[in-house]
């Protein structure tokens, strides 16, 4: 491979992890997927399952995955009118990168004494 190939394959990885992160990156989502993961559930569900986010966020939160298709929100008319929420496939993928993610985070940049090789 030459430098061309190489410094391309590295921009485009580089914008890949860049684009992943706007998604996950922002506070609650990773909770919000882990939730998701559990199964079907409805707003309130998940605001109780997402300790200490507000409705507004939440809500965001919500139209955010949909949109970058790791979520989906399923109006049922009723009556009464239900909304729910489950991961997509792209979700349900994502849930044991977002696990090793958080293991190498917790080994390789939790403050010393918290982790276990430290």
């Amino acid at each position: 491979m030459d430098d061309a190939t190489g410094d391309a394959e590295h921009g485009a990885c580089d914008a890949a992890v860049t684009l992943a992160f706007s998604v996950l990156g922002k506070r609650w989502n990773g909770m919000i997927l882990s939730s998701l993961g559990a199964g079907v559930t409805t707003f309130v569900g998940l605001r109780r399952a997402v300790s200490g986010i507000s409705d507004a966020v939440l809500s965001d939160r919500l139209t955010e995955l949909a949109g970058a298709g790791l979520a989906v929100r399923t109006v049922d008319p009723g009556p009464p009118i239900s909304v729910s929420y489950e991961l997509t496939d792209a979700g349900r993928r994502l849930l044991p990168v977002l696990d090793d993610l958080g293991a190498w985070a917790w080994e390789n940049l939790a403050p010393t004494g918290m982790s276990s090789d430290r």
